[in-house]
């Protein structure tokens, strides 16, 4: 049996990323100039600047990518240096709206002019307390007020002295005594009591009782225009105290009415304040003396007193905000409320304003996984297409509020809105939400990865050097910037590239500057960064930890020595929070007569998911395609993870099933000393996988721990070379020929690398040379068949 021509191993070389001197052209970080800004997104760069440009509706914004690129914190940066070249917008004030209070009135004000009218108010206020009582004090209005009353008590003391007079002329005496009048007969100069009346004569006491019937008669009729003199008296001193808090508040607001004369909705505020001062200075400063100024001031307040909403500085430029809790009420404001004897009440000053407000005329950040919720969603599209913005409770259309609430005035709305989300809600928006597309036609898209060209090489060491400055950080020396892209081409699993999720990096930085400065160092050198790296995968390596102590210890089955028919090393993958770590597993097949087919195992207990699944039936195209063009394909197979508890996806376990397939096939030992990873499809091309490198270093430690013995390996597709950033140790290990990574593109590589054995090239036959790997197949094949055909299908039902 012909042996297959020894596959060389890749070198060294190819393992990771190698940066020379001339890469890093420097000794240190604090050589190099700070970069701010972003690295390598210039495509999305472009699309933000325009998106701000573009000021028309419809053009709001979605900043879309992965979480770490520094998307957020970019885009408010340049937001922000925008806004401080743009006008700053305008102040706005709710007041109190006079003829209907559940409908306080909004004012546009320029921008610092809003705290200053609130604080005229606030001096207004003032200003009406020292006037008042003080003004009706004044003896100008005593005296009018005195003849005013004067008037009325002559009325009244001629009414009665006349009625005096004719009682006198018939022995019978007036007297008033507590705001009443009656009459008594007189008898010798002195008036009758009770007693000595009843002592009069009937016929005296009939005539005395007639004369004062006749006397009550007339202090009627002299009386009759007593209301009639209250309500003129009333209506000149209702005239007077008109005239009076006129007189007294005019040079208090003519100021005002001044100042504000080119703001018609001020001076229509003002004009309602002076006809309201009429009733309320009465009210509340003159009848209320029993109450103290502070009680006063605040009722004054909160009729007066400017809702200060949006206060801006004239230099500010435009708003740049940004709402990290995206709730109805934190976008639009709320109206909040005070008990009052066990009720709920509210006014205008009970009105909060929201991040649409403070954002009014200039830019709002929200994450877009935070505002989804139904109604902030729609009403925040409303809001964007009405261009206006109304304060109102977002349970009142469902009928949820019983509580007597406000409708503030509507507010023009002017905000351009950028949304910072993952591809996944993107493109769910767009599929279905019709709306999205017309109000979001920007999008901003962050790279997930950078290439590594010089100057970006150079850009990212810049950055670095600015991180450094911005943190206090130390400098960085040559070999720890060299140790950061090598990290960086890790993440992004490229060695050709860096990873555009520089956040990660950042922590990296912040946890190798800590090592350094316990170490007193005066920088941080690459040693620093792979302590760093080597405790962060200490804290969260406990399960990886864990499942190499079972294969160890033989809970878990798996070989890393000899050989075995049926049996291979597949490679896996497990994240668990922020953790990824690979797990070798082993894969076995069995095959026999039958005409199943290849059943998969994990699919038929519902543990196989889709692509996975997918994976496992390609191996049948490939079998039918390679083996069976002329012979019927009669076989039963079963494959399985072997002791695997959980849902299994992917097809990167397709290339090893397939050359466990064949094993079981023809009864051809593989090597165990070898582990293998990849897809294959239907013409037995091997095509790339992810985790490459965590595969790897999984298996790598397996067998590191029980003895590296020169003969072990990984098998990878030879399209993931390129993805290979390994682990010093893994790199060394290789150097020294205790550990070997292949690399191949085709089904027949990796079975010659597992069997020692040729497989066997197709000839212009269409067979294949005898004894080889592929012949041995289809002969197996053929012996199935015949089986079949002598004894029919030997699979249950």
């Amino acid at each position: 049996m012909a042996k297959a021509p020894r596959l060389s191993p890749l070198q060294p070389e190819q393992l990771s990323v190698h940066l020379s001197k001339s890469d890093l052209p420097f000794s240190s970080t604090a050589d190099l100039e700070p970069l701010s800004g972003i690295l390598g997104q210039e495509r999305a760069v472009r699309a933000l600047q325009f998106g701000v440009a573009m000021r028309r509706p419809g053009y709001n914004i979605f900043v879309m990518g992965e979480p770490g690129t520094g998307r957020a914190s970019y885009v408010r940066s340049y937001l922000k240096s925008e806004a401080k070249r743009q006008k700053t917008p305008s102040d706005w004030v709710y007041v109190n709206n006079f003829s209907d209070q559940r409908s306080p009135n909004a004012i546009e004000l320029p921008a610092e002019a809003g705290a200053a009218f609130k604080d005229d108010i606030n001096q207004l206020i003032d200003n009406l307390l020292l006037t008042f009582p003080a003004a009706f004090e004044d003896p100008r209005y005593q005296q009018s007020k005195n003849a005013i009353e004067r008037e009325f008590n002559q009325n009244y003391e001629e009414a009665l002295e006349r009625v005096e007079k004719a009682a006198s002329r018939q022995g019978i005496a007036l007297f008033r005594e507590a705001g009443s009048v009656s009459f008594a007969p007189i008898v010798e100069g002195k008036p009758l009591d009770d007693a000595d009346f009843t002592q009069l004569s009937e016929e005296e006491r009939d005539r005395i009782n007639s004369q004062i019937s006749d006397l009550e008669s007339q202090l009627r009729d002299e009386l009759i225009g007593l209301p009639l003199w209250r309500r003129e008296t009333s209506e000149k001193l209702r005239t007077l105290n008109q005239s009076t808090i006129s007189e007294s508040i005019a040079p208090l607001l003519t100021p005002l009415q001044e100042k504000y004369e080119s703001n018609q909705e001020v001076l229509t505020y003002l004009q309602q304040v002076a006809s309201n001062l009429q009733k309320i200075v009465i009210e509340e400063l003159v009848d209320q003396d029993t109450r103290d100024e502070p009680a006063k001031r605040e009722a004054l307040s909160s009729l007066y007193s400017p809702n200060l909403a949006v206060s801006r500085k004239q230099t500010a430029g435009t708003p740049v905000v940004y709402e990290p809790h995206p709730t109805y009420n934190n976008l639009f404001g709320r109206i909040e409320y005070l008990h009052d004897q066990g009720a709920l009440v509210t006014n205008y000053q009970q009105i909060c304003a929201g991040a649409l407000h403070a954002a009014n005329g200039g830019y709002l950040i929200v994450d877009a996984d935070k505002v989804l919720s139904d109604y902030v969603w729609d009403a925040l599209k409303r809001a964007l297409k009405r261009r206006e913005l109304k304060i109102e409770s977002p349970y009142a259309e469902m009928g949820l509020v019983s509580t007597t609430t406000l409708s503030p005035e509507t507010i023009p709305l002017d905000v351009k809105l950028v949304l910072i989300g993952s591809r996944d809600i993107y493109y769910a928006l767009q599929s279905l939400d019709p709306e999205f597309s017309e109000m979001f036609r920007v999008l901003v898209d962050y790279e997930d990865y950078i290439e590594r060209t010089p100057d970006n090489l150079m850009s990212f060491c810049r950055l670095i050097r600015d991180r450094c400055d911005k943190e206090g950080y130390l400098s960085l020396s040559d070999d720890a910037i060299a140790r950061l892209i090598t990290h960086s081409a890790r993440l992004a699993e490229h060695q050709h590239h860096m990873t555009a999720s520089i956040g990660e990096l950042f922590e990296l930085l912040a946890e190798a500057d800590y090592l350094a400065r316990l170490g007193s160092a005066e920088q941080i050198t690459g040693e620093h960064i792979q302590r760093a790296l080597k405790a962060k995968q200490e804290r969260t390596g406990r399960v990886s930890e864990e499942v190499n102590k079972q294969i160890l210890d033989g809970t878990v089955l798996l070989e890393t020595s000899g050989k075995a028919v049926g049996k291979i090393n597949g490679l896996t993958v497990m994240s668990i929070g922020d953790a990824q770590f690979g797990a070798p597993a082993r894969i076995s097949v069995t095959a026999y007569p039958g005409s199943k087919g290849i059943v998969d195992i994990e699919r038929e207990v519902d543990l196989g998911q889709s692509i996975h699944s997918k994976g496992v039936m390609i191996l049948s195209g490939y079998l039918g395609n390679m083996y069976a063009q002329e012979t019927p394909m009669t076989l039963c197979a079963h494959i399985a993870m072997e002791q695997s508890y959980g849902y299994i996806d992917g097809d990167s376990a397709s290339l090893a099933e397939l050359c466990c397939l064949i094993s079981a096939l023809i009864k051809a030992p593989l090597k165990q000393s070898l582990a293998i990873t990849g897809s294959v499809n239907q013409h037995g091309e091997v095509q790339p996988i992810g985790g490459v490198n965590e595969k790897i270093e999984g298996f790598f430690r397996v067998c590191q721990a029980r003895g590296l013995t020169g003969e072990q390996g990984v098998v990878i597709p030879k399209s993931n070379v390129q993805n290979l950033v390994l682990e010093d140790d893994v790199v060394d290990a290789v150097r020294q020929g205790k550990f070997s990574i292949y690399a191949v593109s085709t089904v027949d590589e990796a079975l010659e690398l597992f069997t020692g054995q040729t497989a066997g090239v197709i000839r212009k036959d269409g067979t294949f040379p005898k004894r080889s790997l592929n012949a041995r197949v289809i002969d197996r094949l053929e012996e199935l068949a015949r089986i079949s055909l002598e004894f029919g299908d030997g699979d249950e039902e």
